[in-house]
């Protein structure tokens, strides 16, 4: 089924059949949609959310299993399953009902002290970094690999530098790339939330208030969910985030690539704008990757030199892949 034909519509029909004590509920459509996932407003107090593609649905078991049990350990509300959903002959896989979430997506227009954003969510995010992990899903292909190594993008990555030669710099995005490579997590998995962007996250009155789409969860390697430091945070709120998680500097090398990895790819697909838009991003894709380029491994300023990249790899503890000390 095309996501096109996932619609309202579609959403009263099965809700009736299989929830008629919601069917007099009207259905509408949510300001943000997200990618993997379409999601309605079902009423005033409850959402709706259905997969896009066969490759989503294992996200909906994911969900509905560990939610629950993330939810009271963590310091922000996070989505809370309430009703899950059959496949039939009219939408052919898994779906689920949602508590609705107050909050809109956060953007910097939205947020108006960025350092205390940073503050509220490294919080959320040293939280959930403590959860016990036993038996909990390891990063897979359910997860897109968030959690896992970053070789997973490594192919696509240097297709998207080959890609865009005539638009950013090759030689530093890949030895930006490189230094992330070479560095691992060593540290025992942990839950990871995967998809750390403004649309995922709810602000009310410019502060965090929820953190929706645990669809990428995994454990696994934190540095997946640091990819914000480059994409929302700079300056001191970038600074602020860095300090509370206190993780070591191959994760934030990691986490520097894991940046770039998904601006790169942004940049070379269609209506790059739009779609960092859609992320919540403060900056279009290109100047994410100027300022992964321009930064150390800690999102620390390099002072923007054609080769800050060899500055980042200092600070990581990696020798350079060219061959200088």
């Amino acid at each position: 089924m095309d996501k096109t034909a996932i619609t309202p519509a579609l959403v009263s029909r099965l809700v009736e059949k299989q929830f008629p004590q919601w069917a007099h509920l009207p259905v509408s459509r949510v300001e943000l949609d997200g990618w993997d996932n379409t999601t309605f407003r079902l009423g005033v107090e409850f959402s709706v959310r259905l997969p896009s593609a066969d490759g989503y649905v294992a996200q909906v078991d994911k969900e509905h299993r560990w939610l629950p049990v993330l939810a009271p350990q963590v310091p922000v509300r996070i989505p809370e399953p309430v009703a899950r959903g059959e496949p039939e002959p009219a939408f052919p896989r898994p779906w689920s009902v949602y508590r609705w979430l107050q909050g809109e997506p956060a953007a910097v227009g939205r947020v108006d002290d960025l350092e205390l954003f940073a503050h509220d969510l490294s919080a959320f995010l040293a939280a959930l970094y403590e959860i016990n992990s036993a038996s909990a899903p390891p990063a897979g292909r359910h997860s897109f690999f968030r959690g896992g190594p970053l070789a997973n993008y490594d192919a696509e990555t240097r297709a998207s530098i080959t890609a865009l030669a005539d638009r950013i710099d090759t030689v530093t995005a890949t030895e930006v790339w490189e230094a992330a490579l070479t560095t691992e997590w060593q540290q025992a998995p942990v839950w990871v939330h995967g998809d750390v962007v403004g649309s995922n996250l709810l602000v009310v009155d410019g502060r965090l208030n929820a953190v929706i789409d645990f669809g990428c969860s995994a454990v696994g390697d934190p540095a997946c969910d640091l990819a914000i430091a480059w994409t929302f945070s700079f300056g001191d709120s970038r600074d602020a985030f860095r300090d509370r998680l206190g993780l070591d500097s191959g994760t934030w090398a990691r986490g520097r690539g894991w940046a770039l990895w998904k601006a790169l790819i942004t940049l070379a697909g269609d209506d790059a704008d739009a779609a960092a838009e859609r992320f919540g991003w403060r900056i279009g894709a290109r100047q994410v990757i100027d300022e992964c380029s321009a930064t150390t491994a800690s999102g620390r300023g390099a002072g923007g030199c054609p080769n800050a990249a060899v500055s980042a790899l200092a600070s990581a503890g990696v020798a350079d892949p060219r061959g200088r000390a």
